[in-house]
């Protein structure tokens, strides 16, 4: 009955409403190893279409934009009025039809569908092969604590707990998660006992990575323990007579050396030069460029594009993948975009621009909240003509 009541919720339409760009994390667990280790994404509202109809689009924000972001678009689904089932990630396939399907959790629940799920800050997505079997228990996902450090040749304990979900079994079929420890789980050549309780011993220094296996459940994130031999100089201990380390430079507000970050990183536009001119057939589509390291790191790149044929003038709609009219003209009464949050960007149009004069401006946004939002010709901003 409870594997009955997961697929349904799987299926059921959702009426949730798109959420705003997050930063998640997503991974793939495949059939015999990890297909996708975690990795951080920051979503976007670029819808996602995977049949090339652009009427059967996810948001950018949904769990289908994340995996869209985290394969570079290496998966596959298929259409119908629930939105995409997911088929294949990474080269491996489970479509609903076989013995296994594409299970979708959102941290560690059981999701709604790629599409039907919005993000908010944090979220953790997995997929993994469920059974499709209804009368199989289904698996359920494996988290494992380990310490960030450890001295070598010292036993130290790490836990491995699992999601269980279930079900009322009365209408509205209220869903319950909790956290329980898993006994008999494998990881770092230790046993779980009852309590999900191993201890695990390294013999050699370094980062050594840690990951919890046990049949009937899904295989936990690989966790990092660094491996020290006391004041070794690793892992963030001194050696001794170790010369002391060179003094922090920083300007006061720049975020190095525990100073506040108060100054926004610079991006600039690398695709396109200022004022350069297309032939008719010939107008650019991918648009990229690249951004200054910054301490407090990348959360947000942003692009804006207008247009101005004539007395008309358009901007750019990620959402609708085309250019929609202005009232009146003018870049700064664009609209901005987001295209992810990495320091090398890049930006695919639907189609190559047609005629126009064109206006790109770029603007990034670090993780201490500062925008980079004085535009400067030839490095954030190019106008650019197409015939």
């Amino acid at each position: 009955m409870k594997k009955i009541l997961i697929v349904l919720a799987a299926l059921m339409p959702s009426t949730a409403l798109a959420a705003g760009p997050a930063d998640v994390t997503v991974r793939v667990e495949g059939t015999n190893d990890t297909l996708l280790a975690r990795t951080a994404v920051h979503t976007t509202t670029t819808p996602v279409v995977k049949d090339g109809d652009p009427s059967h689009s996810c948001t950018g924000t949904s769990v289908a934009g994340a995996l869209e972001l985290a394969t570079s678009g290496n998966w596959s689904g298929t259409w119908s009025s629930y939105g995409y089932s997911v088929d294949a990630i990474l080269g491996e396939s489970h479509p609903f039809s076989s013995d296994h399907y594409w299970g979708e959790f959102v941290n560690g629940v059981l999701g709604n569908g790629a599409c039907a799920d919005e993000l908010a800050q944090g979220d953790e997505v997995l997929f993994a092969p469920e059974p499709t079997d209804f009368n199989a228990p289904p698996d359920n996902p494996m988290y494992l604590q380990a310490p960030a450090t450890a001295q070598r040749g010292a036993p130290f304990n790490v836990t491995v707990t699992e999601k269980v979900t279930t079900f009322d079994s009365s209408p509205p079929y209220a869903a319950h998660t909790t956290s329980q420890p898993v006994q008999g789980a494998a990881v770092g050549g230790a046993t779980t006992d009852a309590n999900g309780v191993a201890a695990v011993t390294f013999g050699a220094t370094g980062p050594a990575g840690l990951r919890a296996t046990h049949a009937g459940n899904i295989r936990t994130a690989t966790e990092t323990v660094c491996v020290h031999d006391g004041d070794d100089g690793t892992c963030g201990t001194t050696a001794p007579g170790a010369p002391p380390a060179p003094p922090c430079i920083h300007n006061g507000d720049d975020g190095r050396c525990g100073t506040p970050d108060t100054k926004p990183t610079y991006g600039f536009i690398k695709s396109i030069r200022e004022h350069q001119h297309f032939r008719k057939g010939h107008g650019p589509r991918d648009l990229w460029g690249t951004s200054d390291p910054d301490p407090s790191g990348l959360k947000d790149v942003q692009l804006r594009l207008t247009k101005r044929v004539g007395n008309r003038c358009y901007t750019f709609s990620s959402q609708r993948l085309r250019f929609v009219r202005m009232k009146r003209c003018g870049a700064r009464r664009g609209t901005w975009f987001s295209i992810g949050s990495k320091a090398d960007w890049s930006y695919l149009l639907p189609t190559k621009l047609g005629r126009g004069r064109y206006v790109l401006d770029l603007k990034t946004i670090d993780g201490a909240g500062n925008a980079d939002v004085q535009l400067a010709r030839t490095r954030n901003r190019v106008v650019f003509f197409v015939a």
